[in-house]
């Protein structure tokens, strides 16, 4: 039995479908436009190039059957020749298409179902498609849904317009939901996946606290104070920094509120998650000894070059600064972006007497000389041999005890044990075979180039197409453990500024790029290119 459908009722079936959905009119108007070309190409032949149209006012239904304009017809299904295109239409050139009406079709019930799946499928990619571009600028917001299911401990949402997932490892601890239950989370993604867009949700991400503190503060809606960085454990403990754009607001006091009022409304909804809300400093040393509290800091030591901190606490305070399972200290570097080293006092003042035995040590076995002179030279600040050597005679002379022929001798002294080291540097380099064009390299020591013929670092081109983490190491997150990998010119104190201009010098004396380039800020990829050496090093991964 065939199956009709009047105008009015295409039109309305089409709103229904649109308004359900909430999708755009015109795409349901023209899936069942597919549709209906679908049915007439099983009727025509499926070689048969048919349009539909359906007039989105009155609908009606219009069938048409395209033939291609062409001097020579060899598919009279699908093409017509130019004389009688002519006789059909004055205007028709080669390559126009003649359109001929077609009579419309009544659906059986094959067609009736093929119909209904392309309409089923061109409306679902539809809803997907608005769904993905309705959620995909929405990531960084928090939103608020009710629990539709819990599969294997993964929280299906009902968003109202979509669907979202909060997999168990985003749930804080110990935290269940049941059906029916209201969930409020965090959109940390949204990706374009075979079977429709999927958008994740998230309560442990750290912005979730953050945006939490927005809904709650108007200061920090309104962008009066400022939300720096967040560290969490989730569930267990948090760390928020902020900072005040107006002087006569104070960010802590704000963000708790009256009796605690703001603060206690975040835990709340983070099951009693404790909240430490620090003053953010553009001052490293300042931030983290706030990040640390309630811990007193006695002495902090910063390390720019590494972004590490020693903190030295006093020893009673030395569990609170760590804090349970190491709680507190992983959340202050955490917020801070820094490594941080917690020593007491007694540990400081330990390490501080093996470092002058040491320095002491290196003078009395170096120059040749009693304990007492040696501890004489430590205790004035002298860390090296070097500095004895070349420092300014007075500075040794005005030592108490020391007069100018004593000064000389400990210089001489000092020079000579240089040129010592300097001779058995070299014929270590030598055994193990580094090339000696190495010294072109300004800043390069014998010392270093045996440290680098031992990372098989042995001419000139080796150097050059090293990279500033093959000298001097590099920092590598993993989770909340940083790992550090060391480089072999680490031991000397160079800074990645000074390895990537060892470098850049390396690569000019090396002939790859020159003086130019470098003032120019030239692309050093493009230097001798003939030779082709520095795009086949995988090492090269930056020139310039």
């Amino acid at each position: 039995m065939a199956v009709s459908a009047n105008k009015l009722e295409l039109l309305q079936i089409a709103d229904a479908v649109a308004r359900e959905k909430q999708i755009d009119r015109a795409i349901v108007i023209e899936a069942m436009e597919d549709a209906i070309q679908k049915a007439a190409r099983a009727r025509y032949g499926q070689e048969t190039e048919i349009r539909a149209e359906i007039n989105p006012k009155s609908g009606e239904t219009r069938l048409q059957r395209l033939m291609l304009v062409v001097d020579e017809v060899e598919s009279p299904a699908t093409q017509i020749a130019l004389a009688d295109a002519l006789a059909k239409n004055p205007d028709a050139r080669v390559g126009d298409f003649i359109a001929d009406p077609l009579p419309p079709i009544e659906f059986g019930r094959v067609a009736t179902q093929s119909a209904k799946q392309v309409i089923v499928q061109k409306v679902r990619e539809a809803e997907r498609d608005r769904q993905y571009e309705e959620y995909r600028d929405r990531v960084g917001e928090v939103i608020n849904g009710i629990v539709k299911r819990v599969e294997y401990g993964n929280v299906i949402v009902d968003l109202g317009r979509g669907e979202a997932i909060c997999r168990r490892d985003q749930l804080i601890p110990r935290e269940v939901f049941r059906p029916g239950d209201r969930i409020r989370a965090y959109i940390a993604d949204v990706r374009r996946e075979p079977r429709g867009p999927q958008i994740f949700l998230s309560r442990t991400h750290p912005q979730f606290t953050a945006m939490l503190f927005r809904q709650e503060v108007p200061e920090i809606y309104d962008g009066v104070i400022e939300v720096k960085s967040v560290a969490r454990d989730p569930g267990s403990r948090a760390k928020i920094a902020v900072i005040s754009n107006d002087s006569s607001i104070d960010p802590v006091g704000a963000c708790v509120g009256m009796r605690g009022s703001r603060v206690q409304a975040v835990v709340q909804e983070l099951q009693g998650e404790k909240i430490d809300i620090i003053p953010w400093s553009p001052d490293a040393a300042t931030f983290i000894v706030n990040a640390l509290q309630p811990a007193e800091v006695a002495k902090v030591v910063l390390d720019e070059d590494s972004e590490r901190i020693e903190v030295v606490v006093p020893d009673d305070q030395l569990s609170l600064a760590i804090g349970r399972r190491g709680q507190n200290v992983r959340l202050a570097s955490q917020l801070t972006g820094w490594d941080i080293d917690i020593l007491t006092e007694a540990e400081e003042s330990e390490r501080r007497q093996k470092e002058f035995q040491e320095r002491t040590q290196l003078f009395v076995d170096g120059l040749n000389v009693d304990e007492v002179v040696g501890q004489l030279l430590a205790s004035e600040g002298f860390t090296s041999m070097e500095e004895v050597a070349y420092v300014d005679l007075d500075e040794i002379a005005s030592i108490e005890g020391f007069d100018e022929e004593t000064a000389e001798e400990i210089q001489a002294r000092a020079r000579e044990h240089l040129e010592e080291m300097e001779r058995q540097a070299d014929e270590a380099r030598r055994e193990l075979g580094v090339d000696d064009d190495l010294r072109e390299v300004p800043g390069l020591t014998t010392a270093m180039m045996v440290a680098l013929g031992k990372d098989d670092v042995m001419n000139l081109e080796d150097f050059a197409g090293s990279v500033p983490d093959d000298l001097v190491g590099w920092v590598e997150k993993r989770g909340t453990e940083t790992v550090r990998h060391t480089g072999p010119l680490a031991e000397f104190g160079v800074s990645r500024t000074d390895a990537e201009e060892m470098i850049m010098a390396a690569r000019v004396a090396a002939g790859w790029i020159t003086e130019a380039d470098l003032a120019g800020g030239g692309d050093a990829e493009a230097a001798d290119d003939d030779e082709g050496e520095a795009d086949e090093d995988p090492n090269l991964e930056r020139l310039s």
